[in-house]
């Protein structure tokens, strides 16, 4: 079925279709039910597509009053056009509309969707923005009563007995004296460290406290555990032989996922969470619908603490739960206070440069920012690629460059060198916001591969595609061989044969190639791919400054990636662009928190 045979029959929808606004499925949807509820006014039908659009792009709620200039073409890779040439309907006249359709909820409650003034959801996401903002200010309103406050406090001057430490140790307070908390940061604030922490105070008093660690993905599940079983410092021999049996789950596993059903699991408001303590590590990447679930499934007087960084990237579904919750937390009485914000950064180079780029481009400070990667140093580099043109010369290079670092990983893998490649292949990663297009994974992918077979006459893969040194990822979670979405090992010859090795734990693995399912060759990442990962240096191809991917969270998350060096390639503009426009993820979860919003 083609674009616009999907929107026949409305002539707005047709125009949005063919625009590359909405896909066949937002229309199909819309048209669906507008069937359903004898509802043939175009406006309202365009009010549905686009709403359904934007939970895609992981909003909740859709505006009509400013659709026109927050609305992209749904591909991001397409040629922009301009969206507000469109014929959109007025906005008082559409929001009318909309409020008289039976589409929109009306007193017998089974209407499919929800206006607010011009605000529009689909009701689904309005009754989980509703239980959320519920859950959480509950559980705000009571501070659980189980510690000895004295006891508290000694016990935190015996783990955090430097200066710095001053952040963790309010970060450990809030944690242990409230029903629910934050504990954000960026990279190298020491999060993971607050979290062993944490643990080991509860424990001192409380021995068979019963602890959950959980995390969106499998593969941020997997760093979680070894960054607490490995925790060190100021913690006793019995605080460390407690966090050593710790483990970390997947919060679908967690939950308990049900056999053939997306959303709903085994734990729920019935068959509640058997822990005393959860704690929830890149709560940024957790979406309001996974939010929800696992809010129902708490029993009241469980402690919740969600670990992230605000400023990133959020979930890929709908929402922002962590962004919201902290910006809301001043407004909210019973959240006030539980909100924890770790700002001493303990990685990062030596000077402290991409430490510095980072806080820049997250205060959104662009013209300083852009000085900054102008003025360089040993560990921030600029490469200027105009937007509309080939990228050539110095950052060219930067990119061809990457291929000498996959030499070194082919290299230790010849010689049977697990540890070596895998080394090797963690040095340096290169990231892309868009995933097509001149300035994509699968174009610079693509230009690595032939660059790697000019240079190498024995890179010759095998009929199944594979050779000693080709980097792998992992697409989708592996349970039975313990590897998970977003996982990265290498191709490695060994006894005459190829095998894959992946880290576990700190631990190489290997497995025969035929026991791997979903994998594909890595040579760039996309910036979301890239979320919760670290790399030696990093290389960011910046997306045009017209992209809707260039944004300060695209930014932010992409040079944090990185420990040594961070090399930035693109144009004076795309920098601009990229730091001065905030990621659009339109929620009413604040508002709701804030109480600018009703409850229901």
């Amino acid at each position: 079925m083609t674009a616009l045979h999907a929107a026949r029959g409305s002539a707005l929808l047709a125009e949005f279709d063919a625009a590359g606004v909405l896909t066949a499925s937002d229309v199909q949807v819309a048209q669906r039910l507008g069937r359903l509820a004898d509802e043939s006014d175009e406006r309202v039908l365009l009010a549905v597509a686009l709403t359904v659009r934007s939970t895609r792009h992981g909003s909740v709620v859709l505006d009509l009053a400013d659709a026109a200039t927050t609305t992209t073409p749904d591909d991001d890779d397409r040629e922009l056009l301009d969206v507000a040439a469109l014929s959109w309907p007025e906005v008082t006249q559409w929001s009318a509309a909309c409020a008289a359709s039976p589409l929109v909820r009306g007193g017998d409650g089974g209407a499919p969707l929800h206006l607010v003034g011009s605000r529009l959801w689909l009701d689904r996401y309005w009754r989980q923005e509703a239980q959320v903002a519920a859950e959480l200010l509950a559980r705000g309103s009571e501070l659980p009563d189980d510690l000895d406050a004295a006891a508290l406090e000694s016990d935190l001057d015996s783990l955090f007995t430097a200066p710095e430490d001053a952040d963790q140790r309010q970060a450990t307070r809030v944690a242990a004296t409230s029903r629910v908390s934050v504990i954000g940061g960026g990279p190298g604030t020491g999060k993971t460290t607050t979290i062993a922490r944490l643990i080991a105070v509860l424990r001192r008093q409380r021995p068979q406290l019963r602890v959950a660690l959980a995390a969106p993905t499998g593969k941020a599940a997997a760093r979680l555990e070894e960054a607490v079983r490995s925790a060190a410092g100021t913690l006793t021999d019995v605080d460390r032989a407690g966090l050593a049996t710790m483990s970390a789950a997947t919060l679908h596993r967690l939950l308990g996922r049900r056999p053939g059903v997306a959303s709903r699991f085994r734990h729920d408001r019935e068959n509640r969470l058997p822990y005393d303590v959860v704690i929830v590590d890149e709560c940024s990447m957790v979406s309001l619908t996974l939010m929800a679930r696992l809010l129902e499934a708490l029993p009241p007087a469980t402690r919740l603490v969600l670990v992230g960084d605000p400023d990133q990237l959020a979930s890929v579904e709908a929402g922002a739960v962590l962004g919201d919750l902290v910006e809301a937390s001043p407004a909210a009485p019973s959240l006030r206070g539980s909100v924890a914000m770790l700002r001493n950064v303990r990685r990062y180079d030596a000077g402290g440069a991409i430490a510095a780029l980072a806080q820049l481009v997250r205060d959104g400070r662009a013209d300083d920012a852009l000085a900054m990667l102008h003025a360089g140093s040993n560990s921030v580099s600029f490469y200027t690629a105009p937007d509309d043109e080939p990228v050539t010369g110095a950052a060219l290079a930067v990119i061809r460059a990457q291929a000498g670092h996959e030499a070194e990983v082919i290299a230790a893998a010849r010689a049977g060198d697990v540890e070596a490649a895998l080394d090797a292949l963690e040095r340096h990663r290169m990231l892309c916001a868009h995933r097509a297009g001149p300035r994509g994974v699968r174009y610079w992918s693509d230009a690595i591969e032939r660059w790697l077979a000019a240079a190498d006459p024995q890179l010759a893969p095998r009929l199944d595609g594979r050779y000693a040194g080709q980097p792998l990822l992992v697409t989708s979670n592996d349970y039975e061989n313990g590897l998970y979405n977003g996982d990265t090992g290498v191709v490695v010859e060994q006894g005459g044969d190829l095998v894959a090795a992946f880290r576990r734990g700190g631990v190489p693995a290997v497995l025969p190639l035929v026991r791997l399912s979903d994998v594909r060759p890595l040579h760039v990442m996309t910036v979301h791919r890239a979320q919760g990962s670290q790399f030696g240096e990093v290389t960011v191809l910046l997306p045009p400054a017209g992209s809707p991917l260039a944004t300060r969270q695209t930014f932010y998350t992409a040079i944090t990636r990185a420990t040594t060096r961070v090399r930035v390639i693109g144009s004076d503009a795309a920098v601009l662009a990229s730091i001065g426009t905030l990621a659009a993820r339109a929620t009413g979860l604040r508002d709701r928190l804030s109480g600018a919003l009703g409850p229901s």
